[in-house]
């Protein structure tokens, strides 16, 4: 039996991963990643969130409130939002910080983690926005020739 070191083994394993096999633990991730409300909670939290008055960092990652991200994410139930907000700390993509006031304050950011994914997802984000018009010029001309 060969000896490694601590980096051949990491670098083993790593090539370890490979999505595209049945059994792969990062189909997970990608699947998690892949969720619409994941994305737009990950864009909300990073530089794409609220800007108003009064906000100094805007453009800049910041913590956000329970009740924030709700009213950003027009649409998502409160079930789902919690459901995603949990996922993702588990994931170690965000963190929840609850500050002892009453009522209760509870935050989320992003960590070192997310933020790696952040401009990623921002940038699939405002790719989706800059192409819709195209998108929606397709699917209607498909939808003509199919009908």
């Amino acid at each position: 039996m060969s000896t490694q070191t601590a980096a051949q083994t990491r670098a083993h394993a790593k090539q370890e991963y490979d999505a595209y096999l049945a059994h792969c633990p990062s189909r997970q991730l990608l699947d998690r990643i892949s969720d619409k409300w994941v994305a737009l909670i990950l864009a909300a939290l990073g530089t794409d969130g609220p800007c108003g008055s009064g906000l100094d960092n805007c453009g800049e990652p910041r913590s956000m409130r329970y009740s924030e991200l709700s009213r950003r994410l027009a649409g998502v139930s409160q079930k789902m939002l919690t459901q995603t907000l949990r996922s993702l700390e588990r994931d170690g993509l965000l963190t929840r910080t609850v500050i002892p006031t009453v009522p209760v304050t509870v935050t989320y950011e992003l960590t070192e983690l997310g933020l790696s994914l952040h401009q990623v997802v921002r940038d699939i984000k405002e790719w989706a926005e800059g192409h819709m018009d195209q998108v929606i010029a397709n699917r209607a001309d498909h939808d003509a020739r199919v009908a």
